[in-house]
């Protein structure tokens, strides 16, 4: 038998040391805090032997405060490539065992040559965020590789999905590379973000807040909107990665992914036809709707703690991916205030970017009125909605249900902000108010005159009701392409998407747009 050759044996050696990170205690330690070790993130997130490691034997070159003689092989993140369901993508894990996974040099250089390799080669970046934050050891040297970060972030922004899972620590500098990126997972529990601690807080503001309250994964999905999902463990975060990664293109110059469709396209639901209560002002649930229309009943929803007034996500209809942005008459009426309107806008972009056609659902009866809401910018980011619709080229696909009233009938993908094909139900509603404040102002002199003016403006909202409130008008001036039985609804978008799957429309040449931010 032949002897091993001693320079592949210190090979070996060495790679099973950089494969060990901090060590087996510190590994212990952090299976202990409920946390999977960055390697095993990875073969969780990835196909099956799909991984291909890169730079695991990279070190770093600070000799300050004694760090010459602690130097561990892979330098606090595990990089490389792999495949999920087949497809390309990048990845990089950060490990909490090797210096608590702070940012130095050599570490940020890691991550910006996976950033590089995939925008050269057209594939999703997907980072496993579980870090200190800046390594203080190499002082400024660590917060030019944050920047260099940043950097590639914002250059790959709309050509390549960039995916952040928040599964640990994530503070100062480094919340703004996962702020960058498309989508934010937050596992409940081990994951933070701030800018800063509650340490500091304390400090400069005498509040006294707990990691949790200050930036834990739900204060982020429900109260910040900065994350999009938070999941209940490591398991369940990466497992739904996977599944995002199922509707969305590798990049801006592809389609996004078409499955073999399973579910009838032709398929009509009769339980639409009365689904939309006769009570104009009673609410029911948008999100039955979308799983009575869509393939299977499938629906993967977005940022669904965040201004739960707007529903935003992911479905498939006859095999093809689709956005859905769809208001929530059961939360606020589904009126648009100033947090519905930036995640719809965020979410409409983000489909734009990708070419993945986007399905509106309307049934919105403005914009919610209040001092809070104008001092806080209404006007600023409702337009951001009213932007992000007029600028998609992608698709754009709109039913509407029941209200679409005032400046929202406008902003919701109406055909005047170049929606493809707008249809409405029978029930629509389409009209620059409702009829009750309509009959105020329109009739203020005749009520004020009337004998019994409760009786006469009863009248007189029927009398509106019936010749306004309803889709004729608007399918009368071509507004809607057609008014259709709500039972079609599945058939018709799926008819829709299919005629405008080789549309072709630019915006006028620019540098970019000045969305109102």
């Amino acid at each position: 038998m032949t002897p091993p050759d001693p320079k592949i044996e210190e090979l070996r050696r060495r790679k099973a040391q950089a494969r060990l990170g901090g060590g087996r205690e510190r590994i212990e330690r952090q299976h202990k805090a409920g946390k999977l070790t960055a390697r095993e993130r990875l073969e969780l997130l990835l196909d099956d032997n799909s991984f291909q490691e890169i730079d695991m034997l990279v070190e770093h070159t600070e000799t300050n405060f004694g760090m010459a003689s602690k130097r561990i092989p892979g330098d606090g993140v595990v990089t490389g490539y792999g495949t999920v369901d087949g497809r390309l993508v990048y990845v990089y894990s950060q490990d909490f065992t090797v210096f608590g996974g702070s940012l130095g040099r050599a570490h940020a250089d890691k991550i910006c040559k996976i950033m590089d390799l995939a925008m050269q080669n057209g594939a999703p970046v997907i980072g496993l965020l579980d870090s200190g934050g800046a390594r203080i050891q190499e002082g400024v040297v660590s917060l030019g590789g944050y920047a260099d970060i940043f950097l590639r972030n914002t250059l790959a922004s709309g050509v390549i999905p960039q995916i952040s899972a928040v599964m640990g620590p994530c503070a100062g500098g480094a919340v703004y590379s996962p702020a960058l990126t498309d989508f934010i997972f937050m596992v409940k529990n081990t994951a933070y973000m701030f800018v800063t601690g509650p340490d500091v807080v304390k400090t400069v503001t005498h509040e006294q807040v707990t990691f949790e309250e200050l930036g834990g994964a739900m204060v982020h999905n429900q109260t910040s909107g900065v994350a999009h999902f938070a999941a209940e463990n490591e398991v369940q975060c990466l497992e739904m990665i996977r599944t995002l990664l199922s509707y969305i293109p590798q990049n801006n110059m592809e389609d996004p992914p078409h499955q073999t469709p399973l579910d009838d396209p032709l398929r009509m639901e009769e339980e639409l036809d009365t689904i939309v209560p006769d009570n104009p002002n009673k609410p029911y649930d948008m999100k039955e709707i979308i799983r009575l229309i869509v393939d299977e009943g499938e629906f993967f929803e977005v940022q669904e703690h965040f201004a739960p007034n707007i529903i935003i996500g992911f479905a498939r209809f006859n095999g093809r991916a689709v956005g859905i942005v769809a208001n929530q008459p059961a939360v606020l009426a589904g009126v648009l205030d100033i947090n519905s309107s930036t995640k719809a806008a965020r979410f409409v972009r983000f489909c734009d970017c990708f070419n993945i056609p986007i399905v509106t659902l309307v049934d919105v009866p403005g914009f919610l009125p209040g001092v809070a809401q104008e001092h806080g910018g209404i006007i600023r980011h409702g337009a951001k909605l009213l932007f992000a619709y007029a600028e998609a080229t992608v698709p754009k696909v709109t039913v509407i249900v029941r209200k679409a009233y005032g400046g929202a009938y406008d902003v919701m993908s109406s055909k005047h902000l170049r929606g493809d094909i707008n249809y409405a139900w029978p029930s629509a509603e389409i009209a620059v108010m409702g009829p009750e404040g309509a009959v105020n102002i329109v009739f203020r002199r005749e009520l004020a005159e009337a004998d019994d003016p409760e009786q006469r403006r009863a009248e007189l909202v029927a009398e509106y009701r019936e010749r306004f409130a309803n889709p004729y008008v608007a399918a009368a001036r071509g507004y809607v392409d057609d008014v259709i039985e709500p039972r079609q609804t599945r058939p018709k978008i799926i008819s829709a998407l299919e005629m405008l799957q080789n549309k072709r429309l630019t915006n006028p040449p620019k540098k970019h747009g000045n969305m109102p931010l």
